[in-house]
């Protein structure tokens, strides 16, 4: 069983907050279209909290993002 400290969890992490960085988005910004508070955002993205399948979904249509190219920049990461 992998944790979420796991290597691949952390790269999901990262990714989805450089993506909330590079679209000029706060936290609360995001948390606000997910319809969650400020702090879901900050505990998926340091950790705390780990997103399944239609949780990442969600969080790539609040960030603006298909899923398809969230997958393609994450499988680009692991090369």
């Amino acid at each position: 069983m992998e944790s979420h400290f796991d290597p691949k969890h952390r790269r999901v992490r990262a990714l989805l907050r450089a993506i909330r960085l590079e679209k000029d988005l706060r936290q609360v910004d995001v948390a606000e279209r997910l319809g969650q508070d400020q702090s879901f955002v900050s505990k998926y993205e340091n950790g705390e909290r780990q997103l399944d399948f239609v949780e990442v979904v969600e969080v790539c249509e609040a960030l603006g993002i298909p899923l398809a190219d969230f997958v393609r920049r994450f499988e680009e990461k692991e090369r």
